[in-house]
């Protein structure tokens, strides 16, 4: 699965075991996760409303967010790296990536891309490990 924002793939797993997977692939690649929102569970409580799970990981690799940071102050505006994991039919989960080439080509500076591009890499090489 691919969109012009984001990449990804459906795994044949249990949405737990799914989380799991792409927490300890985002640890190898330097990547801790600052924020899980909690999609199902809040919309749930706030209206009442049953839907599959849905869970937007926020990525941070910290070495890289610095030399973003660094770079272009105001890039905390595009970070994290959000990671998708949601259930879909059949029993399966959908893990998706943010495509940092695609939202960080937002900023026009030529080392933010190749950063972009940097991340990317790490990302894809998550999702091969998922």
């Amino acid at each position: 699965m691919t969109s012009n924002y984001g990449f990804g793939k459906t795994v044949s797993c249990a949405f737990d075991e799914a989380i799991q997977r792409v927490t300890a692939a985002l640890q190898t690649e330097g990547f801790g996760i600052l924020s899980d929102i909690d999609v199902a569970a809040t919309l749930k409580k706030k209206l009442n409303a049953d839907m599959p799970a849905y869970r937007i990981l926020g990525a941070c690799n910290p070495a890289l967010a610095q030399r973003a940071i660094q770079a272009e102050p105001s890039i905390g505006l595009l970070l994290p790296c959000n990671v998708l994991v949601r259930e879909v039919a059949d029993g399966n989960v959908s893990v998706e990536f943010m495509d940092t080439d695609a939202v960080l080509k937002l900023v026009g500076k030529p080392d933010i891309a190749a950063l972009a591009g940097e991340v990317r890499q790490r990302l894809q090489r998550v999702m091969a490990a998922v």
